[in-house]
């Protein structure tokens, strides 16, 4: 199964569960998957109209994904890393 990594900035919906476990077959269907488990994260990673917030940034298995191919085919033994890009000022 892959395994969508999650930060600590964006574990609130997840309840603070840092790695999820997933059977979808690409990246953007292991995201929704944690989404129908932990409602919330995917409005976290995603825009209203399904693409890549521009302050995220997706690894799979650390390598950096383009925005582009949000539905690149995953093997069971992926690991999907959501960077969270904060800013401070």
């Amino acid at each position: 199964m892959p395994t969508v990594i999650v930060p600590g900035p964006y574990q609130g919906p997840t309840k603070g569960r840092a790695e999820i476990d997933v059977s979808a077959q690409t990246v953007r269907g292991c995201l929704e998957e944690v989404e129908a488990r932990h409602a919330g994260f995917l409005e976290l990673v995603l825009d209203g109209e399904g693409a890549l917030h521009r302050f995220v940034k997706l690894f799979v298995n650390d390598e950096l994904l383009s925005p582009e191919v949000l539905d690149a085919k995953v093997e069971a033994t992926d690991r999907i890393e959501v960077l969270a890009a904060i800013a401070g000022g």
